[in-house]
């Protein structure tokens, strides 16, 4: 999740491998990386303070439409999509081959899946009598198992840190034998859903496979995200069907909408940054724009029949959000990349390049919190004072992860 960077020839060789963007780093993916972290924090923070405008809450599941909150965990979508093909084009330059690209494809799904399922765990339905100790507790020791197990080591003795995460994945699966849940304390670890991660995971692992079936060629990834988008009209409502096929289709109708948003996140990747001839930069974003515009039309279109709700991951609000990042992303690479204009950019840096260390800070502290037994002052749960304490502790939460990393803390998958 954490380790992802003019005339293109309009014609290529039938089963031609894709042409490799640019060897270099695209501040505006990061940006925009950096800037979801932090508006994710901030409205996770927010989720608690009563008396907030409806825009700035999650809109309910039933609601027709769509706030500012809904428009987050697509614009992380949409950036895992547009970090794909730089991986990619990054690793085939260290010289990874087909099979090695695939094995760190689904090693990185399976870390992002299982993240979800134990964070998810830790939210509901455990029973602490059972364990012997306190979810809280329980969930300080899967973080520290987290970190042992996904930092980046800089030891001279390459021993040392295949040791840590030796204890990491030790202390990972002791964690998951030791949880209980239910009534009777006899049921184990297992997906309740797959958390955010875990969705990201699921979101990452098709449009990786979407990317490399397509071999980097705009027009079948485009076909894919239309038939992702297909497969939630067709399934809709079929979760129960007898047919095993049919079930299995409709129960991977979400994470299509969720693999949707990414593969726009690829095809704004292409548009933006394959070689193409003539007037590159005019021709990008033209092609940029119609593909918002597309995006936004299909979403109008379908928004009859499945309405807009980001609870149920209809097409709608995957596809407006896909439209919103598109643009959004273009004004930055103006912004930042075009006219130079980059300097803000470096607070949110450190975050960018560690997005999954940020993401479960604010998890790690709230445990933290709950296993001494302190809580925040009151004032903070209502109103301004809570609007400006959600705003500052995300502003925070960055903050500690520039000091993380000086400590040599980074997460990568």
């Amino acid at each position: 999740m954490d380790a992802v960077f003019a005339g293109m020839r309009t014609r290529r060789k039938a089963g031609a491998p894709p042409r490799a963007l640019p060897a270099r780093r695209v501040l505006a993916i990061d940006a925009m990386r950096g800037l979801t972290i932090l508006v994710m924090i901030f409205v996770n923070a927010l989720a608690g303070v009563r008396g907030m405008p409806a825009w700035l809450e999650h809109a309910p599941a039933e609601l027709d439409g769509m706030t500012f909150p809904d428009v987050v965990f697509p614009a992380f979508l949409f950036i895992v999509g547009m970090s794909i093909p730089f991986a990619v084009a990054q690793r085939q330059a260290a010289g990874d081959g087909a099979w090695r690209l695939q094995g760190h494809m689904l090693a990185r799904a399976a870390g992002l899946l299982a993240l979800g399922v134990f964070m998810v765990n830790a939210e509901a339905g455990y029973n602490e009598a059972a364990m012997g100790f306190s979810i809280h507790l329980w969930s300080l020791l899967f973080y520290t198992a987290a970190i042992l197990l996904w930092n980046v080591y800089r030891f001279d003795n390459p021993l040392w840190g295949k040791a840590l995460r030796l204890a990491g994945l030790a202390l990972l699966l002791w964690l998951a034998l030791a949880y209980r849940a239910g009534p009777d304390g006899k049921e184990r670890l297992a997906p309740q859903w797959w958390g955010i991660l875990g969705l990201i995971g699921w979101a990452y692992l098709y449009a990786s496979l979407c990317h490399t079936l397509a071999r980097g060629r705009l027009l079948p990834l485009l076909g894919a995200l239309a038939a992702c988008v297909a497969l939630y009209c067709l399934t809709r409502g079929h979760a129960e069907a007898t047919a095993p096929l049919a079930r299995l289709l409709a129960g991977q109708a979400e994470n299509a909408i969720h693999t949707a948003i990414a593969l726009a996140g690829v095809c704004t990747s292409l548009l933006f940054f394959e070689r193409l001839d003539g007037n590159a930069g005019a021709r990008r974003y033209a092609l940029a724009a119609a593909l918002a515009l597309g995006l936004a039309g299909a979403a109008w279109l379908l928004r009859p029949y499945f309405g807009i709700s980001k609870i149920h991951a209809t097409p709608s609000w995957a596809l407006y959000s896909a439209a919103i990042c598109i643009l959004l992303f273009g004004l930055l690479y103006w912004l930042i990349d075009l006219r130079q204009l980059s300097g803000w950019t470096g607070f949110l840096r450190p975050a960018a390049a560690n997005p999954l260390l940020a993401y479960i800070i604010p998890y790690i502290v709230y445990a933290l919190l709950q296993t001494l037994h302190i809580g925040l002052p009151s004032v903070l749960d209502a109103g301004l004072p809570g609007l400006l304490w959600s705003l500052a502790y995300a502003v925070a939460v960055l903050y500690v992860v520039r000091g993380l990393n000086r400590l040599q803390i980074r997460l990568q998958l």
